[in-house]
């Protein structure tokens, strides 16, 4: 078994012999992924073609007599009439690009290739093997690569239970099987470097590696790396919303995704990520508590960020024109990397009046004008950024 890093290094080997790769991995284990990062290594031309929605024909169905214009005609490849089903249009965007760039690479990537079925799959593999289809062959430039689902006549998926076409032998003679593993020290990687995955998730699988893509898990839902990536997004998106609805709905739309035992497990991560930084006990007391401060500052960017939130739409409770509360706000602000704290400035101003009600409390209150400074001073940077 080889890891993401592994494939996107060997895949390119295998094209280069003149091969095509056939990539075997459990459902939302990041293949297509893969084959993006692949071809963004090679600055190839991405085409995908989803097998699983094909039907029987969509190669070289007979079509009515058409117009000049429904037909194109190349110097060097043949000519094909532009249907707009199946692959034939598909085809034709290949060929087009192959002839505008021809010095490009062109990956065309079946994705679900063996959720086909055995008709569809063996007028695939002619294209595939013989690289011509009727009158039309294929530039030398695209290179194919598929992607599969384990069945239980692969060495290892003996249990696999997907609900696939099992490919005959002459397919899998002719194609190279790479078979991919979840790697939780490349996932991490990638989820660092991407950018879009929210520390809270990142944390929770540096904590759990074993919960990436568990082999034990529950029947129905469960964890995946895609699976990890959509609670990543959700979660953003559920941070824009207050925090009471926040707790509310968070466990089910967890559990949407990982299942119920992992999704249970994760809402208590993501709890004692919280815990204790509420509206109320920020801003009790005279002074900020150190405790919270510390808690706010160990916590990851986007719960300190929907922290924050939950402030911002609590105004009316606590109004930043008043000094403690302005200054508390404050101090946390400046616990948030620079990016964190322009993304807070932004939602500021979405509150009607605020920055102009902020202006004028500033002109008499010193906290208040710290913290009215402090919001211009992360603009000004943003502008010269």
């Amino acid at each position: 078994m080889l890891s993401f890093q592994e494939l996107v290094t060997v895949i390119p080997v295998v094209l280069k012999a003149g091969n095509v790769p056939a990539i075997v991995g459990e459902a939302g284990i990041g293949k297509s992924a893969l084959v993006q990062t692949v071809a963004e290594k090679m600055n190839a031309k991405l085409f995908t073609t989803v097998v699983s929605l094909s039907e029987k024909g969509d190669l070289a169905i007979p079509i009515p007599p058409m117009t000049e214009k429904a037909f194109v005609k190349t110097s060097a490849y043949g000519e094909l009439a532009d249907v707009k089903f199946g692959y034939t249009h598909t085809l034709i965007e290949i060929i087009q690009w192959a002839q505008a760039h021809p010095q490009q690479p062109i990956i065309w990537f079946l994705d679900e290739f063996n959720r086909g079925t055995q008709a569809v799959q063996s007028e695939l593999m002619n294209l595939v093997l013989q690289r011509q289809i009727n009158s039309l062959r294929l530039p030398d430039q695209v290179h194919m690569v598929l992607a599969e689902n384990p069945d239980a006549t692969m060495a290892g998926f003996e249990t696999s239970d997907y609900g696939v076409t099992v490919g005959d032998a002459a397919i899998n003679d002719r194609t190279v099987r790479l078979v991919m593993q979840a790697d939780v020290s490349d996932w991490l990687q990638w989820a660092k470097s991407k950018g879009h995955i929210i520390g809270s998730v990142q944390r929770f699988i540096e904590e759990n590696p074993q919960q990436l893509a568990p082999k034990e898990h529950d029947d129905d839902l469960y964890p995946t790396p895609r699976a990890w990536e959509r609670v990543s997004s959700n979660l953003q998106a559920l941070g824009e919303l207050p925090a009471d609805e926040q707790q509310r709905l968070r466990l089910d739309l967890l559990q949407g995704d990982l299942g119920v035992t992992v999704g249970q497990s994760f809402e208590q991560f993501v709890r004692q990520q919280t815990a204790g930084l509420t509206a109320q006990e920020i801003y009790a007391g005279d002074t900020l508590k150190p405790a919270v401060a510390q808690i706010f500052n160990e916590a990851g960017i986007d719960q300190q960020q929907s922290i924050m939130n939950s402030l911002i739409q609590q105004t009316d409770a606590y109004p930043l024109t008043e000094g403690t509360y302005a200054s508390r706000f404050t101090t946390l602000l400046n616990l948030m990397p620079v990016d964190a704290q322009f993304a807070v400035a932004l939602k500021l101003t979405e509150v009607p009046d605020l920055l102009e009600r902020l202006y004028q409390a500033a002109q008499e209150t010193p906290l208040v004008k710290q913290l009215y400074d402090q919001l211009t001073a992360i603009g000004l940077k943003s502008n010269v950024n």
